[in-house]
């Protein structure tokens, strides 16, 4: 699964775009670099129900912005994405 697509799931299942988790986030001092993943992991499992892949993605939009790797672009791999930048105000954001 790409690291988009684990964003979508993850709108579908909260109803929450990643942009109003790291706003969640911010407000519970999670972007600070202090805080390892495995606190915000918790705090997604126990108020959202997501698990350890879902979370990991929402870890790294939280943690160092919407720009993953290029060697994720078009590699045909297990997390290929189409661009090396997330969308993070949801699917309706997707363009045409």
């Amino acid at each position: 699964m790409s690291f988009q697509a684990y964003l979508d799931t993850i709108e579908d299942k909260t109803g929450l775009t990643p942009r109003q988790f790291i706003g969640l986030a911010k407000e519970k001092g999670f972007d600070d670099d202090s805080v390892k993943a495995g606190v915000i992991l918790d705090w997604l499992e126990s108020d959202y129900g997501l698990g350890r892949g879902h979370g990991m993605a929402l870890v790294h939009v939280i943690k160092k912005g919407p720009q993953i790797d290029a060697k994720h672009v078009g590699s045909g791999g297990t997390h290929s994405d189409e661009t090396d930048m997330l969308r993070l105000d949801g699917k309706a954001s997707k363009p045409a």
